[in-house]
């Protein structure tokens, strides 16, 4: 018996099949400066411990997607060694603010399977949790992602696709929050004056910047993560795929459109949900990644009157700047398009 691990292919799955990841992570400040190093995130909360101390934090907690993309790592092993590519995401909450010293393990189960009609490769869905040392849940998601065959001649006859959620209940969304105090919500310190009132119903902002992606930065982001998906690290068999070269973690996209979103939205300072998402195409090493938001909805959360929240698409370009898109907010994809991605944050209110 081999002591090695190939990694699942989609014969491997089952429906029902629950996966304790191997690895728990203790997250440190150390993640966190590097996390900042790799995207350059401003946001005040996640930056400083003062702030997020006088706003009634214990100190400052993690960046939300630090720990989405550690969780995210812990599964890849299992769910998507080899993988073609992720393909998207639903019904993702943020539960409890994550701080550094805090351990974070994760499991998963199958909720569908269905086989693609080339029968070389099938679609896996999976619910994934990441739990703190307290065995409090931190963060619960679900993801699909291509999975290879191991034997193309041979049907699985998988056809389930499970019921996903268009978007999540506004209601609960403010629960991974304390109750801020909104007289210590400096605009000075947080870098914007823009709060959660003062943001329209299908507003769009261009978040202006760009920011071009580095095959070392790639690397080292996909190593922090501990993701270890050989379409993104070897370029040995990917030299020999579709593309001639590896891609970047669709993660590692959702991180630099959340930096980049920072001029337009400084004072979102909590991803509260990501309702769904698609990489709609690849990103490659020495591509400019640029970024712009449209506000799909305004909820106010019951019983608090510190944070609003709001719900936005955010879309993602490569070498091409959002001033001069054609067809914002529309289906039909430009060809710059590589993210589309529709979540919750939250803003104190003014």
């Amino acid at each position: 018996m081999s002591k090695t691990n190939p990694g699942n292919y989609f014969e491997d799955f089952s429906v029902g099949q629950v996966i304790r990841h191997a690895t728990p992570r203790t997250i440190s400040v150390g993640d966190a400066s590097l996390y900042t190093a790799l995207y350059g995130s401003r946001f005040a909360v996640q930056s400083s411990d003062a702030f997020a101390q006088d706003l009634g934090y214990e100190r400052a907690p993690l960046d939300d997607l630090l720990v989405f993309h550690i969780v995210f790592g812990k599964t890849v092993p299992d769910i998507s060694l080899n993988a073609v590519a992720n393909l998207g995401y639903a019904g993702c909450r943020f539960l409890a603010p994550v701080y550094p010293g805090d351990s974070v393990s994760a499991s998963s189960e199958v909720i569908g399977l269905k086989e693609n009609s080339n029968g070389k490769t099938g679609v896996v869905y999976v619910r994934s949790s990441g739990v703190n040392q307290h065995g409090v849940t931190v963060l619960d998601y679900v993801r699909w992602v291509m999975v290879r065959k191991k034997d193309a001649s041979t049907s699985t006859g998988h056809n389930l696709v499970p019921s996903l959620p268009s978007a999540l209940d506004a209601d609960s969304l403010g629960d991974a929050v304390p109750i801020i105090k909104k007289a210590a919500f400096d605009p000075d310190l947080s870098g914007s004056v823009h709060f959660w009132d003062d943001y329209e119903l299908g507003e769009s902002i261009d978040h202006v910047d760009g920011m071009t992606v580095e095959e070392a930065e790639h690397q080292m982001a996909t190593r922090l993560y501990q993701n270890t998906a050989k379409v993104h690290f070897n370029q040995f068999t990917e030299g020999q795929g579709r593309f001639g070269r590896r891609l970047i973690y669709g993660g590692h996209v959702i991180s630099l459109a959340r930096a980049l979103s920072f001029n337009g939205l400084g004072n979102a300072f909590h991803i509260a949900a990501i309702n769904g998402g698609r990489h709609v195409a690849p990103l490659f090493a020495g591509d400019t990644v640029f970024a712009w938001s449209q506000v799909l909805d305004k909820a106010e959360l019951p019983g608090r009157e510190d944070v609003g929240a709001l719900r936005l698409r955010i879309f993602a370009t490569k070498d091409q700047p959002c001033e001069a898109l054609p067809g914002k907010g529309e289906e039909g994809y430009d060809a710059s398009v590589i993210l589309d991605l529709d979540l919750w944050v939250l803003l104190p209110r003014a």
